[in-house]
């Protein structure tokens, strides 16, 4: 029996510690099956996965997944949100030039064992399917994700009525055109992120997040906060 959706959307946390039990393709076939139903921009499901299960490619994915990953925790460590759009350029440099002193104390963990997930879907967006509004802005752009990140939410929630858990990590699209060769996807795609899944070694069941009144106002950025 399905478990209540609002208890769903309480418990799927971010899960990056697997067992080593497979998961059949027959259930990775039913999430993508029931992912698909999700919402995207003129229902134009601009799309595509690939299911990358060639111990070669995924070790090889792995090593280009490894090399933004050190790449963020160098940022983070200097007390900077990693690629945030506004930051401070200059230090997000000094700080990337650490990154080889972080990768040698690295303490092995999810990035460095990505290529042993039980499942492992790279994500992609057709770029002539997105109804990215904000395509010229002079700011950051980001509204075209909102017809491919819906997806991915869907598989973690499919993935969790199935008894298993996994994430959602965007650090394939920093070397974007190591994953696009490895893989052979073309031009008009772009990778949206990689969807890990297994069996949960331990599934967290108290999620910490901010109250409502702590992110919404009424009527103006700086109103009253909504407490409903």
């Amino acid at each position: 029996m399905s478990m209540d959706l609002d208890q769903a959307l309480r418990t799927t946390g971010a899960v990056r510690d697997f067992t080593d039990d497979p998961v059949p393709d027959a259930v990775v076939h039913r999430i993508l099956d029931t992912a698909r139903f999700a919402p995207s921009g003129g229902n134009r499901q601009g799309w595509r996965v690939v299911v990358v299960q060639d111990p070669d490619r995924r070790a090889r994915l792995r090593d280009l997944y490894l090399d933004g990953w050190y790449r963020y925790l160098a940022i983070g460590a200097a007390g900077l949100v990693p690629w945030a759009p506004v930051t401070d350029r200059d230090a997000e440099a000094r700080a990337v030039a650490d990154a080889p002193a972080v990768a040698a104390a690295a303490v092995p963990g999810f990035a460095e064992h990505l290529h042993q997930v039980p499942v492992l879907l790279l994500l992609l967006a057709d770029l002539r399917a997105l109804a990215a509004v904000d395509r010229d802005h002079h700011r950051y752009t980001f509204a075209g994700g909102a017809s491919v990140y819906p997806f991915a939410w869907s598989i973690l929630l499919a993935a969790h009525d199935h008894d298993l858990a996994g994430v959602m990590t965007t650090m394939a699209v920093w070397t974007e055109d190591g994953v696009r060769d490895e893989l052979g996807v073309p031009d008009h795609l772009a990778v949206a992120g990689l969807v890990a899944l297994g069996h949960p070694r331990r599934r967290p069941t108290r999620l910490r997040r901010r109250g409502v009144e702590a992110f919404t106002t009424v009527d103006r950025f700086d109103g009253a906060p909504f407490t409903g």
